[in-house]
């Protein structure tokens, strides 16, 4: 079950929680978090792409010749906020694994708290596709914004932004500069720190996937 709050969407699948309450807890290995983050992007990917437009091609079952309906994966960009985005970009992958992938490479300046880009690769065809942004955390939300920024540039049918937690704020930041842009999450927590953290939360993504500090 997903609830939608206009174009914010909260996955709420008790899988989707379970391995979410998992990656909190500050005492889960750097192994435990990379495998669980795969998992539960892979859960969520169901969500983001439910609405994947179909067409229907003639194939032969052991019984008869059927229309049935596939959907083209190529179709789909799939980009990567660096570098935390490819955690969960390995889990879409493992349902749409015919997806073109761009990355952007972003950095939060740590006095401005504004995005700083230091990285643009995306595929040839992006105008008139669609797009799902990933990045596991909506914190202040400029770094999505920015991104936004660039994909929109591109000309694509839509994009969503999909990510493991958001903070309130960086939800509002989102909506008002891109009201057209879809967002999942598995959950919104309740505000961001003086650093620009997200509380509860579950610390550094990036940190913990890659175990670094």
């Amino acid at each position: 079950m997903t609830q939608h709050h206009d174009t914010l969407h909260v996955i709420d699948h008790p899988l989707v929680q379970h391995k979410l309450t998992l990656m909190r807890k500050k005492d889960t290995s750097t192994n435990s978090f990379r495998r669980l983050l795969n998992e539960l992007s892979t859960l969520m990917a169901y969500e983001v792409t439910r609405d994947m437009p179909v067409q229907h091609i003639e194939i032969e079952t052991p019984m008869e010749t059927m229309l049935a309906p596939v959907i083209d994966g190529k179709k789909l960009v799939l980009v990567s906020i660096l570098r935390a985005g490819g955690g969960i970009l390995d889990g879409v992958l493992n349902v749409v694994p015919g997806a073109r992938v761009g990355h952007i490479g972003l950095y939060r300046d740590p006095e401005t708290l504004q995005a700083v880009e230091y990285y643009f690769k995306m595929p040839s065809e992006v105008a008139e596709r669609d797009v799902i942004l990933v990045d596991p955390m909506l914190a202040t939300g400029n770094s999505v914004v920015a991104a936004v920024n660039r994909v929109k540039a591109l000309g694509p049918r839509s994009i969503k932004f999909m990510c493991l937690l958001a903070a309130p704020e960086g939800v509002k930041t989102l909506q008002q500069a891109h009201p057209d842009v879809q967002i999942y999450t598995a959950a919104v927590d309740r505000e961001l720190n003086d650093h620009g953290y997200i509380l509860p939360g579950l610390g550094d993504a990036g940190d913990r996937i890659f175990g670094t500090k």
